[in-house]
């Protein structure tokens, strides 16, 4: 199985080549909670996570929302 490298927030980390967006979030712990995340540069909506295939070396910034007052 290939490995890709991706750079989350700073921080470089590994997966399998197959990773999608949905996958990544679900790694990360993410699943149900209000984020916003951004793939090279770009916003990437939530109704493509799924679909949204990554690749060695993408940049990815991941913004969670935390509710408060």
């Amino acid at each position: 199985m290939k490995v890709i490298t991706i750079n989350i927030n700073g921080t470089a980390r590994q997966f399998p080549d197959s990773t999608n967006v949905a996958k990544l979030i679900e790694e990360m712990q993410l699943t149900g909670k209000r984020i916003a995340l951004e793939r090279n540069g770009e916003i990437v909506p939530r109704n493509r996570f799924a679909s949204q295939q990554l690749a060695d070396g993408d940049k990815l910034e991941v913004v969670v929302a935390v509710g408060g007052g």
